[in-house]
């Protein structure tokens, strides 16, 4: 049976919400799931159902991955952050059909540095975006070129 990214993701959060349930994970790690944010079109959408500020691009968030990706289908990607009171990182593929890929939760207890692969259908811009404690957004930009189950070149 395949399972979709989403259903993936939905039952990961289900599993962990048991988990916190029975005091296996501390609350800041248990996750919180935005139906909103995951199935926003755009930055505007996005920024609007996680309830932060327009963005502002800043080199205190950094993105990372390869130039050009042979394979859409695992791209390895990374964001990360040293700036103190960030909440929430997140990776986003503009050209998706949903654009959030991921999101972390941040805290004192947690660096603020993740890697994951997301899937792309074709070259795009790909973004790291911070949400600090007073909801603030800033984020950082990268381009990555598709070759392999896209349109990139």
């Amino acid at each position: 049976m395949m399972q979709t990214r989403r259903k993936l993701l939905q039952h990961s959060a289900a599993v962990a919400g048991m988990l916190a349930g029975v005091g296996l994970l501390p609350q800041t790690a248990s996750a919180s799931w935005n139906k909103a944010a995951f199935e926003a079109k755009n930055m505007a959408e996005l920024v609007r159902a996680m309830g932060a500020s327009a963005p502002t691009e800043s080199k205190d968030v950094t993105i990372t991955g390869p130039d050009i990706a042979e394979n859409g289908a695992v791209v390895p990607v990374g964001c990360s952050t040293t700036l103190a009171g960030v909440k929430k990182l997140m990776i986003l593929v503009e050209k998706n059909p949903n654009m959030l890929c991921a999101m972390f939760d941040v805290t004192d207890g947690v660096d603020g540095s993740f890697t994951t692969r997301v899937k792309m259908g074709q070259s795009s811009d790909v973004y790291a975006v911070a949400i600090t404690t007073d909801n603030k957004v800033l984020f950082s930009r990268k381009e990555i070129k598709v070759t392999l189950g896209g349109c990139g070149g």
